[in-house]
């Protein structure tokens, strides 16, 4: 398991975002998992989430800032 924001965030994405995502430079990858991690911290429907399953709540907080950067 990836201990780094980065390989948490790619971890948790779709495939086919994941690959969108490690076309992009690191700093770029850095940005979207800092992203990543403030959606988690911030977003108290995902805190209820995090609580019935953790995994749930990273995906669904990854697929956000995904989509925010469509």
């Amino acid at each position: 398991m990836p201990t780094d924001a980065v390989g948490r965030f790619l971890a948790v994405l779709e495939p086919h975002r994941r690959e969108a995502v490690t076309s992009r430079s690191r700093e770029e990858q850095e940005r979207l998992a800092a992203a990543w991690e403030r959606e988690l911290a911030s977003d108290d429907e995902l805190d209820t989430l995090d609580e019935l399953s953790p995994p749930a709540a990273e995906a669904e907080a990854a697929r956000r800032v995904m989509d925010r950067e469509a």
